[in-house]
């Protein structure tokens, strides 16, 4: 195995003996490219250094006495995909000796190229390894294509691959139709995994078709594809996780909770998940099933590298909304004493303090606390949606009403934060806030006379396609708005009369005269506007479609 060492591996477990081990194994393939890591954190400090070709990760990363003192290899394996340590080709071999199904069935779901039962002989882990790497190497042309951001080249090139190398086909059509629905090629990916189950019926693809379809809306056959797929293979946990999604985008939020309650008890360790279940529970206000997930996300989180303060506020929130004062006011104490200081851990800290002091009936430090959550806000980073709109329900409750238009004003601008203006104004008429929610209209009306007047003087000067980016920009926010739908569609038609027909451009300005003709059929630029479409339609001889 001369030709594998140039391959870097890095060795995560506790136990020196078997790091010795498995270092003496892989001398025997020459790699001697190695590195090791006696714990997940250490192992995180090592994969933001530099990349390794191969980790081979103990399970159990504890202190060998059963005492957890750090992530397990599963939740290690899930903060590296998920925060993006790894790229798609590292190899990540779980070795384990553990006899508890359900962690090990944990560990399987997070997709590791492989996992190894303890004790196994030198031959066996190479015979793993040589397996992966020849593998890998099928593959690692497209990978890198992705990588440079080339992923339409990649596309064709896997498709290209499925008929050069019939050994992996397969997996070169599974890898096509993830990248389709990477890119939004939803109706393409969709296509791709039922070609997959044409010829191979495979979880994994009716997994991907499910994903496909849901993400197309189709929640109904996206729920049937799941339900039929966990009757055959009821292990297949990604499958529960995704059907959770798919009741509640159906409004049944029971069901969802069900379901991942029925996922959490096959496989109990997956932090997203339980968070995920914590969340619907509360929702559907079962508190007694959200405090016991949220403790469990807090706890297992424990010993990340990527603690996340808001698990803290969603577990004091929900022993708030149980009356539990005395545990609320340990687990702040809790997050005070664990968590680094910074933007983030301060805004939480902040948010779950006024939660507490007006649960106690003190309004006056609960106002404080949130004014200073709303200040340090601005500092803060990667803080979720979620959390920030529920600072705008607590500042209402406590009376702090220009601090809650102020922050849901911000939301609103923020194109990452996916509120729209039409949200922000329900955010407040769901409070009985009519006030606040026709001060949000006023403020919202004023935005969207500058875009038009920003767009309108982009058209005067000759810059179309700025215009129409303008406007469209405007519309993500307010896709219903029935002043920048028409100014859309006007500035579209003007590009497309003035600098020639875009076949995806025409589509869209077909779009939005739809969505006004179902919000205001007797709108007076309707008419006007869909007869433009058509005379620009037959200036370009495009076929018109009823």
């Amino acid at each position: 195995m001369a030709e594998y060492s140039d391959l870097s591996v890095l060795i995560v477990d506790p136990n020196p003996g078997m790091r010795g081990n498995l270092h003496n194994m892989l001398s025997q393939a020459s790699i001697t490219k190695i590195d090791y890591a006696v714990s997940s954190g250490t192992a995180i400090r090592q994969l933001t250094k530099k990349p390794f070709d191969i980790i081979l990760c103990e399970y159990d990363l504890g202190n060998g006495s059963g005492e957890a003192n750090g992530q397990d290899g599963q939740q290690l394996l899930e903060d590296l995909r998920h925060h993006k340590l790894i790229t798609p080709w590292t190899i990540f071999i779980m070795l384990t000796s553990e006899g508890e199904y359900g962690k090990v069935i944990g560990a399987a779901e997070l997709t590791p190229t492989d996992y190894v039962l303890k004790p196994f002989t030198v031959d066996a882990l190479l015979q793993r390894l040589q397996r992966a790497v020849d593998r890998r190497a099928s593959f690692l042309p497209i990978y890198q294509l992705v990588e440079m951001g080339n992923v339409r080249r990649a596309i064709t090139e896997a498709k290209a691959a499925e008929e050069k190398t019939p050994r992996y086909a397969v997996d070169f059509a599974r890898l096509r139709a993830e990248l389709l629905f990477s890119i939004d090629e939803l109706a393409e990916a969709e296509t791709a995994y039922l070609w997959i189950l044409m010829t191979r019926p495979v979880a994994w693809a009716h997994l991907g078709l499910a994903r496909c379809r849901f993400g197309l809306q189709k929640h109904l056959e996206a729920q049937e594809t799941l339900s039929l797929l966990l009757e055959q293979n009821p292990r297949y946990m990604a499958a529960y996780d995704l059907l959770a999604r798919c009741h509640q985008a159906l409004g049944q939020q029971e069901a969802a909770k069900k379901i991942l309650e029925d996922a959490v008890a096959i496989s109990p360790h997956m932090v997203r998940r339980l968070r995920h279940l914590g969340d619907v529970a509360f929702e559907t206000g079962d508190v007694g099933v959200a405090e016991k997930a949220f403790k469990q996300v807090v706890a297992k989180a424990k010993y990340s590298e990527f603690r996340d303060p808001e698990d803290h506020v969603k577990l004091v929130k929900t022993l708030v909304k149980k009356g539990d004062a005395h545990q609320a006011s340990g687990v702040i104490r809790d997050m005070e004493r664990s968590l680094r200081s910074g933007p983030n851990v301060d805004v939480c800290r902040a948010i779950a303090a006024g939660l507490l002091q007006e649960m106690t009936g003190n309004l006056t430090a609960a106002a404080t606390e949130l004014t200073n959550a709303v200040n340090a806000v601005a500092g803060s980073r990667g803080l979720s949606t979620g959390l920030k709109v529920g600072l705008v329900h607590s500042c209402l409750a406590v009376k702090l009403d220009q601090q809650a238009s102020d922050l849901m004003l911000n939301l609103m601008n923020d194109t990452d934060s996916g509120v729209s203006m039409d949200d922000a104004v329900q955010v407040f008429e769901k409070a009985g806030r009519h006030d606040l929610a026709q001060g949000m209209g006023e403020q919202i009306k004023i935005q969207v006379d500058e875009l038009i007047a920003h767009a309108s003087e982009q058209r005067s000067h000759g810059d179309l396609r700025a215009a129409v980016d303008t406007l469209s920009a405007g519309l993500r926010k307010a896709p219903g708005n029935m002043a920048l739908l028409p100014a859309a569609a006007s500035a579209i038609l003007k590009q497309l009369d003035d600098l020639g027909w875009e076949a995806p451009l025409a589509e869209h300005c077909q779009f939005l005269l739809e969505r006004m003709r179902r919000l205001d059929p007797a709108h007076p630029s309707l008419e006007t506007l869909t007869a433009q479409y058509n005379h620009t339609q037959r200036k370009y001889g495009i076929s018109a479609v009823a």
